[in-house]
């Protein structure tokens, strides 16, 4: 049992330390094992078993929505979503307000925590946050320039939107996803659109008109 605010505070922050380093890096789901029973811990002490299923299934959602969003959206909504659902899950189990602070203030600095992995070069990173990455090579002369010249040879090839451009959403140009946002055009999934200009790593695409008109 957790039987002081300090208690709560570390091992809400151990528990998404742990799940965000399993989601950011390759931990070969050991990351996820201790995020599960650290939370599970935390859940266990406050909650009936009832209560426990519902709350873990919000907890589980919460993730979830924050995996698919670095997946498949990239536009960071769902993510937001997602997080907001777990700060919710681990505050609805705290016996009392004090409480349920320290356990949302546990999970935000595990969180943030986490994303001193990503500057780890040994550490083996998860393609779908590859973006997050970037970390100081991004500012560097080196790594800035190199990336912005891979995408500047984007410019004139052909890909198929794989989520709506509102304007920003996916596109899959060669075999491999970008973030990519449209000319002011709504397009829906499956269209083909063409690259037409790269502003660093800003790749902004246009609908290809069919060629039966």
């Amino acid at each position: 049992m957790i039987e002081s605010v300090l208690g709560v505070f570390v091992i809400t922050g151990v528990a998404m330390f742990f799940f965000f380093a399993e989601i950011l890096i390759r931990l070969r789901g050991l990351g996820a094992l201790i995020g599960v029973i650290t939370i599970g811990l935390y859940f266990s002490s406050f909650l009936s078993t009832a209560d426990l299923i519902l709350v873990g299934l919000g907890f589980a959602l919460g993730l979830a929505l924050i995996i698919a969003d670095g997946k498949f959206v990239n536009d960071g909504i769902l993510g937001v979503i997602g997080f907001f659902v777990v700060l919710f899950s681990v505050a609805f189990a705290a016996p009392d307000g004090i409480y349920a602070t320290y356990s949302i203030a546990g999970v935000i600095l595990g969180s943030l925590s986490s994303l001193i992995l990503i500057r780890i070069d040994a550490l083996p990173k998860r393609a779908m946050w590859g973006k997050l990455a970037l970390k100081d090579q991004l500012t560097s002369e080196k790594g800035y320039n190199s990336l912005n010249e891979s995408y500047k040879e984007l410019v004139g090839k052909a890909g198929v939107t794989e989520s709506i451009l509102r304007p920003t959403g996916t596109v899959k140009i060669e075999d491999e996803r970008y973030s990519a946002v449209s000319n002011g055009q709504y397009i829906e999934p499956g269209q083909n659109v063409k690259v037409v200009a790269v502003d660093g790593t800003k790749i902004l695409v246009e609908k290809e008109e069919s060629s039966e008109d």
